[in-house]
C-alpha cells in the first residue's frame, strides 16, 4: 500500500495523523507526507528565510525518525490558492506516486491554507483518472480512497467515520512534536501568550510539552476541560469520539483507549468498501 498524507504546513500531518503514519511503516506501507507550504511565516523572531531552512531540518527529522518520505513545497505559507496551475502541480504529483489513499484537510476550517488544501485535493481527485488531463503523466487507473483528518469545526461538523486506537503510538506522537522545535516551544507559545512558560531544560521543556500526566483513571471530562499540552490534544479525541471507540473495539477495550486519531471519508475518493477498510484499517 502508498500512503500520501497531503497538509498545508508542515505539522499539520504529523499532528494529525502521525500514529497512523507509524502504524503504516509498522506494516511496511510506503508513507509520504506532503507539507504545500514552506513553513516561512511559522516565526515571530526569525526572518522567513531562517524560518523555512529551519523547519526544512525538523521535517527531515520527522521523516528519518518515521521512516517515511516527506516533500515540502516552496508556496510561503498563507499564500496556498486553489488555483488551475496548483490543481495541475498537484495531479502531477499524486499520479508520479500513485497512492491507494490519500488523507488531507477538509475544506472548512479556520486556516485558509487549510481549506485551500483541501479544495485543491477534491478538484484534483477525479481529474488523475484523466488521461487527457496533464498528459505528460500517465493518468491513474482508478482513484485513490480520500479521507480527511479530524478537525473542530461544526458546520458542517467532521465525522468520525474511521477512530482509531493510538495508545500504542502516544510516545511516538509525543516525540514527532517534540521534534518540531521551532513550533512546539517557540511560534505557537507566542501565538498564544506563553512563550514565557517554556522549560529551558529538556525533561521539564518536553513534560510541558504534554500538558498533563493522563491514566488509566483520567476521565473524558477531564480531558476536555484542558486548554494546553499534546497529550491533552491527543487525548481530546478519544473523548470526543468514545462512542465510535466503544463500537469498533468492544466496550472493554474502547471504553479504557487514552488517545486516538479520527477520519472523515471524502466522498470524491473511490468509496471505503468493507474490503478496503480491512485493507486499509487492519488495526
Amino acid at each position: 500500500m502508498k500512503i500520501l498524507m497531503i497538509g498545508a504546513h508542515q505539522d499539520d500531518n504529523e499532528f494529525r495523523c502521525g500514529g497512523l503514519a507509524d502504524k503504516y511503516v509498522k506494516l511496511g506501507y510506503e508513507v509520504k507526507f506532503l507539507s504545500l507550504c514552506n513553513g516561512c511565516g511559522g516565526h515571530h523572531v526569525m526572518s522567513p528565510q531562517e524560518t523555512t531552512a529551519r523547519r526544512a531540518k525538523e521535517s527531515a527529522a520527522v521523516a528519518e525518525f518515521l521512516g517515511i518520505t516527506y516533500d515540502v513545497w516552496d508556496i510561503d505559507d498563507c499564500n496556498i490558492v486553489a488555483d488551475l496551475a496548483t490543481r495541475k502541480r498537484l495531479i502531477r504529483y499524486i499520479r508520479e506516486f500513485n497512492p491507494d489513499l490519500i488523507i488531507s484537510h477538509r475544506p472548512n476550517d479556520y486556516h485558509a491554507d487549510h481549506r485551500a488544501a483541501g479544495q485543491l485535493v477534491q478538484d484534483a481527485s477525479y481529474l488523475l483518472t484523466v488521461p487527457n488531463e496533464c498528459p505528460d503523466v500517465p493518468a491513474m487507473r482508478y482513484m485513490p480512497v480520500i479521507m480527511y483528518y479530524e478537525d473542530g469545526f461544526k458546520n458542517p461538523d467532521f465525522s468520525g467515520d474511521i477512530v482509531l486506537d493510538m495508545d500504542e503510538e502516544i510516545d511516538v506522537k509525543l516525540k514527532i512534536a517534540d521534534l518540531n522545535v521551532s513550533q512546539v516551544y517557540e511560534w505557537l507559545p507566542y501565538t498564544y501568550g506563553e512563550q514565557d512558560e517554556v522549560p529551558t531544560d529538556a525533561a521539564e521543556r518536553f513534560e510541558w510539552l504534554k500538558g498533563m500526566q493522563i491514566t488509566a483513571d483520567t476521565t473524558d471530562e477531564e480531558v476536555m476541560s484542558k486548554t494546553r499540552g499534546y497529550a491533552v490534544r491527543f487525548a481530546k479525541t478519544a473523548a470526543r469520539f468514545r462512542k465510535e471507540l466503544i463500537e469498533r473495539y468492544g466496550v472493554e477495550r474502547g471504553s479504557k483507549i487514552r488517545y486516538a486519531e479520527a477520519f472523515e471519508v471524502c466522498e470524491y475518493g473511490n468509496p471505503l468498501t468493507e474490503e478496503l477498510k480491512k485493507e486499509f484499517f487492519p488495526f
